[in-house]
């Protein structure tokens, strides 16, 4: 059972965030890179902590896209941190972590979940690939790829 308070804290805080940029975008203030990246780093908490409460309702497919977009917008934050430029329009996760020294930092079997993860973001969005991507989801796998996500996400994190 999804907690309300919990979930309604969450919807707030992430649309506080989007007020705040916008208006101090709108008001010429320029953010910082620290706030930039700590942007992203919300923006990829709130993703996890919505992967947590899908992966309750066993929404796998949705678990899987969510994590996808967790580890994009921590490899984004690091992207921010290391170039000090917005990162690239890119969902590629190999892509966007080869466009740092992160890459190179990663063992093997994070290279390999970078590549489990990649066809999540695109073929959870299409009818077309739904039924084979869920079927791969069984809640076993699920619970598997949402365990990685979080230690990748430590991982990066202890980068930044």
């Amino acid at each position: 059972m999804i907690n309300p308070t919990k979930l309604n804290y969450m919807l707030r805080g992430c649309v506080g965030i989007y007020y705040i940029i916008q208006e101090r975008l709108t008001k010429g203030i320029i953010m910082t890179n620290e706030e930039k990246v700590q942007h992203w780093v919300n923006m990829a908490n709130y993703d996890i902590e919505s992967a947590d409460v899908m992966m309750k309702s066993k929404r796998n497919l949705y678990v899987g896209f969510i994590c996808h977009l967790t580890v994009e917008k921590m490899l984004k934050a690091y992207f921010v941190k290391i170039t000090e430029e917005t990162p690239p329009y890119i969902h590629n996760l190999r892509l966007l972590a080869e466009k740092t020294d992160i890459y190179s930092m990663m063992s093997e079997e994070q290279k390999d979940f970078l590549n489990e993860l990649n066809p999540l973001q695109i073929e959870a969005r299409y009818q077309e690939y739904k039924s084979a991507i869920e079927k791969k989801l069984t809640d076993k796998a699920t619970q598997e790829i949402l365990t990685k996500t979080k230690e990748m996400m430590a991982w990066i994190k202890s980068k930044i």
